[in-house]
C-alpha cells in the first residue's frame, strides 16, 4: 500500500522546466516573455556572465508578459537572460535550530554560517486562521514593563501597535519586552532599519540574554522593496510555525510603516494609481492580511507588537489610522514625555489595551481606573495649576491629583535594567493609591 502511494505521488511530479526570456527592465520591474507562472511564484533569472541565479517574484502581468520584481539588485541582468519558473511561492527553512540566529528574509543567516540541520520547509505567505477557531484572549502576558503590565495589561495572543515618531524609544522598549517577557520565544523583524542600527539593537537593546531566545529577521533600508515586504512575511511565518508547535510566541516588528512604504513602491511600479498620501490600494489590502495572521489559534498564541512610525507625530496619518483600526490596542509614545526624561515615554491616557477588562481582576481594574482618573484630572487642569490660577482646597479631586501626579510618574518610570513581575508592579501601584487616599 505504501509503495503504491509513493508511486502515485511520483507520477504526479511535473519534471518539465519552464523558461522564459528577459524582454526589458523598467525601474524596479523586469518584464519577461514567459514562463508560465502565477502571482506570487518565485522565478530564477539566470545570469550567463556570472553563471548564477537571481531570485525574483511574479508581481503582475502585462499583455501576456510576466512582470517580475527581484529580491536582490538587478545590475547583472541583461536582455535575453533565461527566466526559470519554480511553480511555487517563497518557502523558508524553520525549526528550533534557528533560535539565536540573525537571518535575512530568505532565511539565510547573515553571519554566513550554514543553516542547522533538522529544519522544515514552511511557506512565507499563509492565510489568517479561521475566526471561529480562534480562542478568546483570557490570560495576561507579563512583559516586564511596569507601565504596560499595570495600566495597559496585554493578553496572550493580543496584537498591539506602538505608535511614535523617530527617536522616542521604540527600539529600547522592544528590547525590554524581548528580555523580560514571559513568552517562550521572540521573533523580531527589523524592517527598513539603517544598517548601523541592527548591531546596536542586538548588542545594546536586546543583549545576549534576549538573543538566546530570539530569532531576528533583518531587511535593511538599502534592500529592494520586495525584500522588505518579505521580511515581514518571513517573520510572521516563523511565528506561525512555533505557534503551531504549541508555544507562546512574541512577534515584534519594527516597523509596519516601512512595510507599507515598500508595498507602495511595488504598487506604483506595477501601475497602481496613488491614493491617500501616495499610498496605493494594495497597501490597504495587504495590511489586514498581514496583521490578522497573528493572534490566538487552537495550538498556541502569537502576541504581536508592531511599531508604527508617525510622520510629524501625526497619529491620524493613513497607515497609523488603518493599523489602529485593525489591532487590539495601541501604545502611544509621547515626545513631550521623552523630552522630560520619562522612560518608557508611554502616554497612558492616550493609550488603550482593548482586551484588558477581560483579563484582569475587578480589584485591579478598579485601581487602574483610579490612577487614570487622577492623571486625567491633572491633565484637564494642567494650565490652571502651572500659572498658579488654581487655589488649593477648591476641589478635593484636583488637590489629590496634584499630590499624586509626581508619585504616579515616578512609578511609571523604569530603567532599562530594572525587572519586576506583574504581581510586584501591581502591588506597588495598590500601595501607592492606598497611601495617597
Amino acid at each position: 500500500m505504501k509503495i503504491q502511494y509513493y508511486l502515485d505521488e511520483i507520477a504526479k511530479i511535473n519534471t518539465f522546466k519552464r523558461y522564459g526570456k528577459v524582454h526589458r527592465v523598467i525601474g524596479l520591474l523586469i518584464e519577461s516573455k514567459g514562463p508560465e507562472a502565477s502571482i506570487g511564484d518565485v522565478c530564477f533569472i539566470h545570469n550567463a556572465r556570472e553563471n548564477n541565479k537571481i531570485y525574483a517574484e511574479v508581481v503582475g502581468f502585462n499583455e501576456e508578459r510576466v512582470l517580475l520584481m527581484p529580491y536582490t539588485a538587478i545590475t547583472e541582468i541583461g536582455p535575453g537572460c533565461l527566466v526559470e519558473a519554480t511553480n511555487h511561492p517563497l518557502t523558508i527553512k524553520v525549526g528550533q535550530g534557528l533560535v539565536g540566529k540573525v537571518i535575512d528574509p530568505l532565511g539565510v543567516p547573515l553571519d554566513h554560517s550554514p543553516l542547522p540541520t533538522g529544519l522544515s520547509s514552511y511557506p512565507s505567505d499563509q492565510q489568517p486562521p479561521n475566526p471561529m477557531e480562534r480562542p478568546t484572549i483570557n490570560e495576561p502576558l507579563e512583559v516586564g514593563v511596569k507601565a504596560i503590565d499595570t495600566m495597559l495589561t496585554v493578553g496572550k495572543g493580543q496584537r498591539v501597535g506602538i505608535f511614535a515618531g523617530s527617536g522616542v524609544g521604540k527600539s529600547t522598549l522592544l528590547g525590554m519586552i524581548a528580555r523580560n517577557s514571559s513568552a517562550d520565544i521572540n521573533v523580531i523583524a527589523l524592517i527598513g532599519e539603517r544598517g548601523r542600527e541592527v548591531r546596536e539593537f542586538l548588542e545594546k537593546d536586546l543583549g545576549e540574554e534576549g538573543l538566546k531566545r530570539s530569532i531576528i529577521v533583518v531587511a535593511t533600508s538599502d534592500q529592494p522593496a520586495l525584500m522588505r515586504i518579505k521580511g515581514a512575511y518571513t517573520a510572521t511565518a516563523i511565528s506561525e510555525y512555533f505557534r503551531d508547535q504549541g508555544l507562546q510566541v512574541n512577534l515584534m516588528m519594527d516597523s509596519v510603516t516601512r512595510v507599507a512604504m515598500a508595498q507602495r513602491e511595488v504598487g506604483l511600479a506595477t501601475g497602481e494609481p496613488p491614493t491617500t498620501k501616495g499610498y496605493t490600494p494594495s497597501v490597504f489590502a495587504i495590511l489586514p492580511k498581514l496583521l490578522e495572521r497573528t493572534g490566538t489559534s487552537k495550538n498556541g498564541t502569537i502576541t504581536a507588537f508592531y511599531t508604527v512610525l508617525v510622520d510629524g507625530d501625526d497619529m491620524n496619518e493613513p497607515i497609523a489610522d488603518t493599523t489602529r483600526g485593525i489591532l487590539d490596542g495601541h501604545f502611544i509614545l509621547d515626545r513631550k514625555l521623552a523630552e522630560q526624561g520619562q522612560f518608557p515615554a508611554i502616554n497612558v491616557l492616550k493609550s488603550v489595551s482593548r482586551v484588558m477588562p477581560q483579563i484582569v481582576t475587578k480589584d485591579d481594574l478598579e485601581v487602574i481606573q483610579q490612577v487614570r482618573s487622577l492623571l486625567s484630572t491633572y491633565e484637564e487642569n494642567y494650565e490652571l495649576i502651572q500659572i498658579g490660577a488654581y487655589k488649593r482646597g477648591t476641589s478635593f479631586k484636583v488637590d489629590q491629583s496634584i499630590l499624586m501626579q509626581p508619585k504616579i510618574l515616578a512609578f511609571l518610570k523604569q530603567s532599562v535594567d530594572e525587572q519586576l513581575t506583574r504581581e510586584e508592579a501591581m502591588n506597588s501601584l495598590v500601595k501607592l493609591i492606598q497611601g495617597g487616599a
